[in-house]
């Protein structure tokens, strides 16, 4: 008599989620307006100035090394800017790149290369997506050929490229964070180091695609 082992069943379409990952403090994101420059650019911000905008380098679920269900560490990179950012060294290293920034009070955080042209978008410029006056959504344009992608569905505005879209928690601060990375050491009062009052975590994941059938 032979025993049967029991196999696990299949689910059509099950993927792997993805973790939520911190990125960084609310408070070191400067507040980009509707000014015409590109994120890139330094702005004012809590703690003086800054890019406005971060990357970070974050595996996938699916990569060598990452564990199931746990957030992956995010490694924040140097902005490319001028000839830097048309280098095929810095064009080769955008992949899981993810650009994160604050536009008119909004976190957004998006794929950082152009689905058309594989350009850094962390040198594109946001602006208001209306209709006779009516605010309906944010864009970014990118500006090596002018293509612009709506930051909520990551629609081109030609074509059919898409952009790729993260989701963004804003979360309480916990327990020795500090604007330079969680785990950070506290000050004697029981606060965390460099943070703001009301300040917030940022935390980020890739949005899910949920195949049916």
């Amino acid at each position: 008599m032979t025993a049967s082992i029991a196999a696990a069943p299949f689910i059509p379409g099950y993927r792997r989620e993805e973790p939520w990952t911190f990125i960084a403090l609310a408070s070191s994101f400067p507040n980009v307006e509707l000014d015409g420059a590109s994120l890139a650019e330094k702005r004012s911000c809590d703690s003086g100035s800054a890019a406005g905008c971060k990357v970070f380098q974050i595996p996938r679920a699916t990569a060598p090394g990452v564990v199931a269900d746990e957030p992956a560490a995010a490694e924040e990179v140097a902005i490319g800017e001028g000839e830097e950012a048309w280098s095929p060294e810095y064009f080769r290293g955008l992949k899981d790149q993810i650009l994160v920034f604050r536009y008119k009070g909004k976190f957004y955080a998006v794929d950082n290369r152009c689905p058309h042209s594989s350009y850094p978008l962390s040198n594109g410029t946001p602006f208001d997506i209306e209709d006779f006056g009516v605010v309906l959504s944010s864009g970014l344009t990118c500006p090596k050929h002018g293509w612009s992608f709506d930051l909520v569905t990551g629609q081109a505005d030609r074509g059919n490229y898409r952009l790729g879209i993260w989701e963004v928690q804003l979360r309480p601060v916990a327990a020795g964070s500090s604007d330079k990375g969680r785990g950070a050491d506290t000050d004697g009062a029981g606060g965390a180091e460099g943070v703001v009052e009301s300040d917030s975590e940022v935390w980020v994941r890739r949005k899910q695609r949920h195949r049916v059938g």
